[in-house]
């Protein structure tokens, strides 16, 4: 299988803003629908967001709803995840994947990369 590979976490405050990226491949450029999921330790994998590619039809979770903005720039076949006010509850594992179709469920995407760590400090 074919990976994404993620980057642009690290360590911020409470409050602060991150912009993850993702490097898809051409193979999953080809896919209709791209997310972001995330995990904590000791908790199960999270759906964060969702687009598809030609629409820009847009899903997230809950918890990042307004915070939170996936978006993507098909020059440079790249998927973003823009956070603004992060909280610590936003620590975790971020990962980018793909998927036939759009959905809030990380289990029916096809590809996840190996994650970029965002930690947010109290």
């Amino acid at each position: 299988q074919v990976q994404p590979v993620e980057s642009g976490g690290g360590l911020v405050q409470t409050g602060d803003s991150l912009r993850l990226s993702c490097a898809l491949s051409g193979r999953t450029r080809n896919r209709n629908a791209m997310g972001w999921s995330r995990q904590a330790p000791g908790k199960e994998r999270e759906f964060v967001a969702g687009i598809t590619w030609t629409l820009g039809t847009t899903t997230y979770g809950d918890s990042v709803e307004g915070r939170f903005t996936i978006s993507t720039d098909d020059a440079k076949n790249t998927l973003y995840l823009q956070m603004n006010s992060l909280q610590p509850e936003d620590t975790a594992v971020y990962y980018c994947g793909v998927a036939g179709r759009l959905s809030a469920d990380p289990r029916l995407y096809d590809y996840w990369g190996q994650g970029t760590q965002v930690t947010v400090s109290a």
